[in-house]
C-alpha cells in the first residue's frame, strides 16, 4: 500500500460518502459502516435513484429518465444537503463514473476521491462502452429487459473470494439497474488528474487497472492500493476495506 499524496488528514475525522455499484443500494456497505463510525468518522451510504427495488413508488416509464446525470446529482446532493465540508467520495464499480463526475462538481468540499475496483468517466463514453464488446450485448439485454440491466446470478460471483452466504446476500438484495444510466455518455469539465484520488484494485478481478486508470496513476495526485480479494470487497473483506478507506485518506482509525 502506498501513502496518499493528497491533502494531509492524519489524525483528523472524515465524512465518507459511500456509493455502491450496479444493482446495489446503501445496504451493501452495512459491514463497512460500523468500523468507520466506531473510529469517529461521519458515514453516509447512498442508494442511487431507481435502485431501491421494484416497489420504489415510481410510475411506469419514470425509470427511463434515470440516467447517468441523475446519479451524479444524487451524489452531489448527498454532500450538499448534509453540509459536508471535507467529503471523501467512495465509488464502487459502475458508481466510479457518477462519483468521479460529482467529485469535480463539489469543488472545495472534496477531500478525496476513492474508487474501489471502479470504472472511471471518459468523455463521451458510457459505462456500457467499457464492457468487453463495447456494450452491444449490454444494450441489447437492457432493451429486452424493459430498460433495466438484470442483476447477476450466483454463478457470476465465482472466483471473487465470496462465501456462499455472501453471494446469497448480494443476489437477494440486488435489483434491476436503470439502463439509461449505463448507456448515457460521461461528460467532464476538467481532467480527473487534477483530483486527489486513490484507486483500490481488487486483484481477484484482474491484476492491473484499466489503461485509463493506469495513466492517471502516473500523475502526482493519484495513488494505487491493492487488495487481495474480489470485486465486492464490502462483502468479502469489509473490515479490511474500512481500514483501507481510512488509511488512503489519512483519516484517524
Amino acid at each position: 500500500m502506498v501513502a496518499p499524496r493528497g491533502r494531509d488528514y492524519r489524525g483528523s475525522m472524515a465524512d465518507f460518502v459511500l456509493v455502491p455499484g450496479a444493482w446495489l443500494g446503501a445496504w451493501a456497505w452495512d459491514e463497512v459502516v460500523p468500523r468507520l463510525r466506531t473510529a469517529g468518522h461521519g458515514v453516509h451510504p447512498v442508494t442511487l435513484t431507481g435502485l431501491v427495488g421494484e416497489d420504489d413508488g415510481r410510475a411506469d416509464g419514470e425509470h427511463d429518465a434515470v440516467g447517468l446525470e441523475t446519479h451524479v446529482q444524487d451524489v452531489v446532493r448527498a454532500v450538499e444537503d448534509r453540509g459536508l465540508k471535507e467529503a471523501v467520495l467512495v465509488g464502487h464499480s459502475y458508481s466510479g463514473i457518477p462519483v468521479a463526475m460529482a467529485a469535480e462538481r463539489i469543488g472545495a468540499r472534496l477531500a478525496r476521491l476513492v474508487l474501489v475496483d471502479a470504472e472511471i468517466p471518459v468523455e463521451g463514453r458510457s459505462f456500457a462502452n467499457s464492457l468487453w464488446d463495447g456494450g452491444g450485448m449490454a444494450a441489447a439485454a437492457i432493451r429486452h429487459n424493459g430498460g433495466f440491466w438484470a442483476p447477476l446470478i450466483a454463478e457470476d460471483f465465482e472466483g471473487q473470494g465470496l462465501s456462499q452466504q455472501q453471494v446469497e446476500r448480494i443476489v437477494a438484495g440486488s435489483v434491476p439497474h436503470p439502463g439509461a444510466s449505463l448507456t448515457e455518455p460521461a461528460s467532464l469539465a476538467r481532467s480527473l488528474s487534477e483530483l486527489p484520488a486513490t484507486y483500490v484494485k481488487c486483484l481477484l478481478d484482474g491484476p492491473e487497472p484499466r489503461t485509463e486508470v493506469a495513466e492517471l496513476l502516473q500523475g502526482e495526485r493519484w495513488d494505487l492500493v491493492e487488495m487481495h480479494t474480489g470485486h465486492w470487497p464490502m462483502f468479502s473483506r469489509p473490515q479490511e476495506l474500512a481500514r483501507v478507506l481510512m488509511e488512503t485518506t489519512g483519516a484517524r482509525s
